[in-house]
């Protein structure tokens, strides 16, 4: 039997997470007080009825229960029951802008503000999030998206590294991103606006990809940073790092570094990271 725990974040996407399980045949019973994680899955496995995929949400809604899951994870895995937990997350900031749309409190505001509810969750999750299998933050991830990632992990068997990658283009004369981790300057390579046919189209578009990467430096650049970033990654995943942002930069961020960044999202895509593509200055005709 698959035996599936979601957790996390208040606000993160859980119901959303086992509605995609539950589409998927799971047998999914929500808001589960973890004492009971073990006699829910050995009444599934002794079950007359074909139960071989579960998936529960467990969370902070159970209150002074939740501090029961750790020994209910101990006693599944005695009982020889197997389990894999996929842990929710999201950025403060984000959380507190749901909270604010959905007008409701979070489960641990009740004597204060969403920020300081937040806060201490964090803290009262920590340790289940380091014994998670899977952990996915959904800050900049939409509905789509997150029902992408959990049927590659739950459906196709396809695991992503558990750290978020924000690729973005920019352009210099228009400011640094505010948010880039990590950021790269190509206005080294030759430019495509001075190149009539090209001027008006971007980085989007095969035939500027084909111009820019025509040159022998854009490829030996982009072979680099991605060597640098195969070492990297592995490092920041190690620390704990749940979001990282690479800005790529040129000029006007029309052409080379759009250019660049789609060509490194496919590559760091292939590696089973989760990637999104954001072009911050791209002019929409």
């Amino acid at each position: 039997m698959e035996f599936v725990i979601i957790t996390g974040m208040s606000g993160a996407g859980k119901s959303q997470a086992i509605k995609v399980l539950e589409d998927i045949n799971y047998y999914c019973m929500d808001n589960l007080p973890p004492a009971l994680l073990p006699n829910f899955a050995e009444l599934c496995t002794e079950s007359t009825k074909d139960v071989d995929k579960v998936a529960v949400v467990a969370d902070i809604r159970g209150g002074i229960f939740f501090k029961d899951l750790f020994n209910s994870l101990d006693e599944l895995k005695n009982k020889g029951i197997k389990y894999s937990v996929l842990f929710l997350e999201a950025s403060d900031d984000e959380l507190v802008k749901r909270y604010k749309e959905l007008r409701r409190p979070h489960p641990l505001s009740t004597n204060g503000t969403i920020i300081n509810g937040i806060l201490e969750e964090r803290i009262k999750l920590s340790e289940v999030k380091k014994r998670s299998n899977y952990i996915i933050d959904t800050s900049n991830m939409k509905l789509g998206r997150l029902k992408e990632e959990i049927l590659g992990i739950f459906l196709e068997g396809k695991i992503s590294h558990n750290l978020n990658v924000s690729v973005m283009s920019f352009g210099y004369k228009y400011g640094l991103p505010h948010d880039a981790d990590l950021i790269f300057d190509v206005r080294f390579l030759p430019n495509p606006f001075y190149i009539e046919e090209l001027k008006y189209h971007t980085g989007n578009e095969a035939l500027v990809q084909d111009y820019v990467m025509g040159f022998e430096d854009s490829n030996i650049f982009l072979n680099k940073l991605v060597d640098m970033l195969d070492f990297l990654m592995p490092l920041y995943i190690k620390e704990g790092k749940s979001n990282l942002v690479i800005g790529i930069g040129c000029t006007g961020g029309q052409h080379r570094s759009v250019t660049i960044a789609n060509k490194l999202s496919d590559i760091l895509t292939s590696k089973d990271y989760r990637v999104m593509t954001s072009h911050r200055d791209v002019i929409i005709k």
